[in-house]
């Protein structure tokens, strides 16, 4: 399990580059046609002061839009408003940006899955990492940290599930002994930047789930996974691929 795996770094490179160029396209035409359909509703009903930003807070395309302008609007028409961007197939959670309404409830802001395309946003080009064979914390993984947590502060009452992977080499039960302490230890981390500990499901799975798409020997298996859970769980962020084990 301890042995040093030597990967071609330019390998590597171009398939997280492909990935993530692949990716990112299919989110930017999404939040394009979200953003399409959800003007002619709006401009369907006289509605077309109120704006609809389908990205989250670092940017990157989220299908839960917040809803700007129309200050003058009265409460039912503000209701209206996010109740039409609402009805928009394949939009999820509309709130205000004062935080004021959700669409079809009067709820505030802020739901899981939000959250879960913030750290998403975070991670897409930045990993947690750790020392080799072991769960201590590389120093720049400290700092990505405080940002991931600043990120999961909105989700609470929210379940975080984090989750330890190794890749499938070595004894299997060190592997999961090692992704459990690997998870522990992000969690701990979490609980130190202000994460309720009752928010926070640490579990190791060892070689048991590699990747979509990796064969369980693949070093890019050596990950953490964060899940947003409200009443099932959301789609895993990846955020150790690669690194030392």
């Amino acid at each position: 399990m301890f042995k040093r795996l030597l990967i071609p770094g330019g390998a590597l490179l171009v398939v997280a580059i492909g990935s993530m160029s692949s990716w990112s396209g299919r989110a930017d035409r999404m939040a394009t046609r979200l953003s399409g359909e959800a003007e002619t509703a709006l401009e369907a009903e006289g509605l077309s002061m109120v704006e609809a930003t389908f990205a989250n807070r670092y940017g990157s395309p989220s299908r839960h839009p917040i809803l700007s302008g129309g200050e003058d609007l009265d409460d039912e028409r503000r209701t209206r408003a996010a109740q039409l961007v609402k009805s928009v197939r394949g939009v999820g959670g509309v709130s205000w940006a004062d935080g004021s309404v959700v669409a079809d409830s009067g709820e505030r802001a802020f739901e899981p899955l939000h959250c879960q395309e913030d750290v998403e946003g975070l991670l897409r080009t930045r990993t947690i990492r750790f020392q080799e064979a072991s769960a201590a914390l590389l120093p720049a993984s400290r700092m990505l940290l405080d940002e991931v947590a600043a990120a999961l502060e909105p989700c609470s009452g929210a379940i975080i599930a984090i989750i330890g992977h190794t890749d499938r080499s070595g004894d299997e039960d060190a592997n999961i002994a090692l992704s459990m302490d690997r998870a522990r230890v992000v969690r701990e981390a979490l609980v130190r930047r202000g994460i309720p500990r009752a928010s926070l499901r640490a579990r190791g799975l060892g070689s048991s789930e590699p990747a979509e798409r990796l064969t369980p020997e693949d070093p890019a298996n050596r990950r953490i996974e964060f899940s947003v859970i409200r009443l099932e769980p959301l789609t895993p962020t990846p955020v150790d691929t690669p690194g030392p084990r």
